[in-house]
């Protein structure tokens, strides 16, 4: 039998092998986009006698045509090297194109055209779009003002993975619920992979070479050959070389939980020489990590995506010597004198000087008949930006009125026929950030109903229809609906803790003044740091804090707060 697996993984493996090398013979593709017909045929003369024989250069004179002709590159499996736009185009900015761009090609590099004047324009789209250059017009002579640019931007290319090449496969069901937590866990940390509905031909392929019926949901193909049948999340972390085990037995600071507040303490925490570790029960950036949009985070004019923003503070994380575990849940913390130790799920532990709680909130469940059976086939808790391109064309109903529910509406408002925002309150301003209300606003196909909370939910192997209720007038009405996506309030991730860990009635942690003096049993001189919890060494950032500000930037500078108090409290030790 083990003979016969070995057997197959070698054949899956020995597909996947041929079809990189398929690809890797396309030459690699240089983009360039300006509406100046002059400028757009001078450029691509200039590159094409250049880089010609190696690369393929392909211009257009808007950005939606150069983002037409990306897509057809990607469903081609073509490789693009680098993207040329200009930044003053009428239908569309360089910047708006090289940050759409980066969505189908991650990994191409970036430069930006300009004139003079619009140099400043150009420095603030490092911050947007991750800009690698920008150039200024005219550009002559070629050999030296193009040319060097050029060569550092494709040795760049050349030099850097893609992960593209290594893609883990997913195979399952649209309405599966276990299909769409294997794609939302992978999509949340980042992991490059291709989904196959389980009736595709390549599916087909795939189970076949594999040795797996389908029968069984996910089936997952890491790029090793391993084939994983319906696997655990730790089971797919490890799988797809996400880190699960702590290298160390014991720290200097353990950070519990991978959001904004826990970010921030591990860069802050390892920075500054201490021994950190951050531990992630799902996946790092936390509800702010699902956003598509957030756009009031300083320094960031133009907003950032949420996976944008988590993306780099992990891997700055990771730069300063932190340890990032994910897929491992914590379940139990103790105090053993001047340390504290951390229980796991699987039984393990791991112990530290000190513990920052960043563990954030949870959406609320929605009470109603039928929620709970159709959840993950079309109820979704948070945004779910994985499942937006399928709501192409479709009714898509969002419940919720805060931010979150705010910026999904944005979102799914570019795929969806129509959103509908439905709101318990009698309106918006109580609960949502004024721009992003005037945002809505302005935005044709987003209808916001008031005064309205579902009442059921109905459907066989998906969600197909809803009840919906006006509590103003009381009358009920049904709708046909595919999608349901639900942000109605958060509940602190707290159950865990010890009952000696004070909490507030709604389970928020209390710390420094709010635990009014000396908490019972506290056994210090001196009273709690201000975020210190009730427990001595034991540190509480972000949401999960009573009475904090729920904002990413009030979140991320507990973290690095609560960094400070640590570095106090391990003097006194």
């Amino acid at each position: 039998m083990t003979g016969l697996l070995a057997h197959r993984s070698r054949k899956l493996a020995t597909r996947w092998y041929e079809g990189r090398m398929t690809a890797s013979t396309s030459r690699p593709v240089i983009i360039t986009v300006d509406d100046d017909p002059g400028v757009s045929r001078s450029i691509a003369r200039d590159l094409r006698r250049r880089y010609g024989e190696q690369h393929r250069v392909v211009r257009a004179e808007t950005g939606p045509q150069a983002l037409d002709a990306l897509r057809e590159l990607k469903l081609r499996g073509e490789p693009v090297a680098l993207l040329l736009a200009d930044y003053r185009m009428p239908q569309m900015t360089g910047i708006e194109f090289l940050e759409q761009a980066m969505d189908l090609f991650p990994l191409a590099r970036r430069v930006l055209l300009t004139a003079y004047a619009d140099t400043d324009a150009a420095i603030q789209a490092i911050n947007v779009v991750d800009l690698d250059h920008y150039l200024l017009k005219p550009w002559n002579p070629p050999e030296e003002k193009l040319y060097p640019v050029v060569d550092a931007m494709l040795e760049l290319w050349r030099t850097t993975p893609d992960p593209s090449t290594d893609e883990t496969r997913v195979i399952g069901h649209r309405w599966s619920a276990p299909s769409f937590a294997a794609r939302d866990f992978l999509a949340r940390n980042a992991v490059p992979y291709r989904w196959y509905g389980v009736d595709e031909d390549e599916s087909k392929r795939l189970l076949e070479a594999a040795g797996v019926d389908g029968s069984a949901l996910p089936v997952v193909i890491t790029p090793d050959g391993s084939v994983l049948v319906a696997p655990s999340e730790s089971e797919l972390a490890d799988k797809v070389g996400l880190s699960t085990s702590p290298a160390e037995e014991f720290y200097d600071l353990v950070v519990v939980g991978g959001g904004p507040a826990g970010l921030g303490a591990a860069v802050y925490g390892a920075s500054e020489g201490l021994r950190t570790v951050l531990v992630e029960q799902l996946a790092t950036g936390g509800q702010a990590g699902q956003s598509s949009r957030i756009e009031n985070y300083l320094g960031f004019p133009d907003g950032v995506s949420g996976a944008q923003l988590t993306d780099r503070a992990r891997r700055q994380a990771v730069r300063f010597g932190a340890e990032l575990l994910t897929a491992r849940q914590v379940v139990g913390l103790e105090s053993l004198g001047s340390a504290r130790r951390l229980l796991f799920s699987d039984g393990s532990e791991i112990s530290a000087h000190s513990v920052i709680l960043a563990t954030g909130v949870s959406y609320r469940t929605l009470q109603a008949p039928g929620v709970d059976e159709l959840c993950g086939r079309g109820i979704y808790y948070g945004s779910a930006t994985t499942e937006g391109p399928n709501c192409a064309g479709q009714e898509v109903y969002i419940i919720g009125g805060a931010n979150s529910a705010g910026q999904a509406a944005v979102y799914f408002s570019n795929h969806a026929k129509r959103v509908h925002m439905l709101v318990r309150g009698p309106s918006l301003e109580a609960t949502m950030s004024s721009y992003l209300i005037n945002q809505i606003d302005g935005i044709e196909n987003i209808e916001v109903h008031t005064c309205t909370q579902v009442v059921s939910c109905k459907g066989s192997e998906h969600l197909e229809r809803m009840t919906l209720q006006n509590s103003a007038t009381g009358q009920t009405r049904e709708v046909d609906t595919e999608w349901m996506f639900v942000f109605i309030g958060a509940a602190p991730r707290t159950d865990w803790l010890p009952g000696d860990l004070l909490r507030d009635e709604r389970g928020f942690v209390l710390t420094g003044p709010d635990l009014r003096g000396k908490p019972p049993g506290w056994g210090l001189e001196r009273e709690p740091y201000h975020l210190e919890t009730s427990m001595p060494g034991v540190f509480a950032a972000g949401d999960v804090r009573a009475e904090s500000v729920k904002r990413v930037a009030s979140a991320v500078g507990d973290g690095a707060m609560a960094v400070t108090l640590v570095h106090r409290y391990l003097e006194m030790l």
